[in-house]
Formats: C-alpha cells, structure tokens, sequence
C-alpha cells in the first residue's frame, strides 16, 4: 500500500510518498481501508517535531481518516470487516490503510459520505466537549469565536446555536465572515480592521461574552478575556497564530471567570463512554441537519503536502480533505 511518510522532522514538501507493507492488527485493534483523510493543524505540527507527541520515524502525518474495516485483531468485538467507520488517529491517516485501536473507531451514519465522515471527529468532537463538558454553555448565553471560519471555528458556531446560544463570529477576512453567516453565526467581527473590544461592546453592551472560544491564541486572547463576563468562561482551544500567550492572573479574579484547557483527544482516552454519547449527540445533530462540515478543498494523496500548505497558512476555511480510495 501507499502511505505518505514523514522520513526527517521538515516542512510538508519533505514527506515522501513510498510503497509499504499491508498493516496487521495488534488484538485489540482494526485496520481501516482509508477512503479519506482530514487535514487539521496538528499534522502541520507533528511533522516538525512542534507537536506534544513525537512518532517513532517513519510515521504518516494524518490525525483522522474514514473508511471501511478490512481486518481486525483478535480480541475486537462490535466491528467487523466492511463496516462503515470514521477514527481519530493522532497520526497514521495519509496512507491507504491506517492502524486504529478499536475504542477510537466510531460507525459512520449511513447519510455520512467519507469524505464529510473524515472533516468530523476532531473538529466538532473538539467544539462540542469544549462547549457541553467545559464550558457548559447554556441557551441565551452569548459564545464569542475566534478563528471562526476554520474547521474547529465553523464546528462551535452551529454547535453554539444547536445548543441555543447567540454566536458572535471574528475572523479576518469579509469572505470567512460571510461563510460564518452562512452556518448560523449571529453577529460578526473583521479583526483585521474592527478594534475587537470596541466592537464586541457594540454587539452586546457592557456586560460582556459569556464565553470565549480560541482557539487562535497570539494578540486576540487577551483583549477578548477583558471582553468576558463576570462568570465568563475562556476556552483554550489551541494556537494557530503560533503564539502561545502570557496572561495576567489578576484579568481572571477581577472578572470572576474560568480559564479552562480543552484537549479533546485526552477527554476522548480518558472518558471514552462520554465521548462516545457526545459523537451520538453529534450524529443525530447532522443526520437533522444542525450541524454540517464545510469541506473547503479536496487533494488526492499525492498531493499531501499541498494539503497541508493550505491549512498551514491559515488560508483554509472551514476543512480539507485528502481524498485516497473509493
């Protein structure tokens, strides 16, 4: 089989696509046919060694994929070859096959094509712990998201109004701004021309957000804390701007709110039956048309490196996908 390797710690354009052996399942795990592979910004990470886990080499970059099971080990029960699946990885998904413990392996919903089926798990898994679990937003709060128009951005808007909240979405240009309307969002902030303060006060007075989603980190984090209610909850989600900020302790007391960490993938190990009733939840939000992945780019898997220039640059809105079998 084919599979996308990353030989040297390097930037996208030094993985190398090579022929490899067929994968074999441990006994609890299964190996899925991969029809199609999500492109997130941890792939961008991991193949620089920047990323908090460090693969033994070679490795596929290729956080999730979504499939059909060809084997499974010996100690699987409730999967069989031929089911329809999707999986979060950590890596291994740019590849023909990918190698899943069989707790990460989720059914698909027979309205799922794979390639949506792939753009899933990890941005709407991410957005609805880190809106259900962490924040526990509730309807007539007001959610604030940064980075709106990217996958995990675009995942907490519609997962914000399922769960009856008012979404205020920034992002940087009129073009994501309009994609964030488009999937619900209710008021919207240009950051690369709006002062975010300013116009965060316009939108919902003195009061403030009830809560923040950033999953951008870098000069938009602190002035949305000081934009936050008394009771507020700020959600770190991660750092595409690369920066990983400093904030003052004092912002939190004096606006008796909470700083809460989302890792979605440790939630996922640790509470796997509470993520697995979250993906439930999920699935029957998409199967009534509440939630849907925007997919903005599809590349085969040669193209793998283009893929993740893309997302990379912050020049992808919503998701990408790498396109592998049928």
């Amino acid at each position: 089989m084919k599979a996308m390797l990353c030989r040297r710690y390097g930037p996208p354009d030094s993985l190398q696509l090579e022929d490899v052996p067929s994968l074999q399942p441990g006994p609890q795990q299964v190996v899925i046919g991969v029809a199609a592979a999500g492109v997130n910004f941890p792939d961008t990470l991991i193949i620089q060694g920047k990323y908090q886990y460090k693969p033994e080499m070679p490795f596929s970059p290729g956080g999730e994929v979504a499939g059909t099971i060809l084997r499974v080990g010996s100690e699987v029960t409730g999967l069989q070859p031929g089911d329809r699946v999707l999986a979060p990885l950590g890596w291994g998904g740019y590849a023909e096959e990918a190698l899943a413990e069989a707790w990460r392996v989720l059914p698909i919903p027979g309205e799922m094509d794979f390639d949506t089926a792939s753009a899933f798990a990890l941005t709407y898994g991410t957005s609805h712990h880190a809106l259900k679990d962490r924040a526990r937003l509730r309807p007539g709060e007001t959610l604030l998201v940064l980075g709106a128009a990217g996958g995990v951005g675009l995942a907490a808007i519609e997962i914000g109004k399922a769960m009856g909240a008012r979404v205020i979405a920034a992002a940087s240009s009129d073009e994501k701004l309009a994609l964030c309307a488009e999937h619900g969002a209710d008021a919207l902030i240009h950051y690369g021309r709006d002062d975010l303060r300013a116009r965060i006060k316009e939108i919902v007075g003195d009061r403030g957000v009830d809560v923040v989603y950033d999953p951008v980190g870098g000069k938009l984090s602190e002035p949305a804390l000081r934009s936050i209610a008394w009771n507020g909850r700020f959600l770190v989600v991660g750092f595409a701007a690369g920066d990983i900020p400093s904030i003052a302790l004092n912002l939190p007391l004096l606006k008796g709110c909470a700083i809460l960490g989302v890792f979605w993938g440790a939630f996922a190990r640790k509470q796997p039956e509470d993520n697995a009733a979250n993906m439930r939840e999920l699935f029957q939000w998409f199967r009534e048309g509440r939630v849907r992945p925007y997919i903005c780019a599809r590349f085969p898997l040669e193209q793998a490196a283009q893929a993740m220039e893309l997302v990379a640059g912050r020049g992808a809105r919503g998701k990408v996908v790498i396109t592998v079998g049928s």
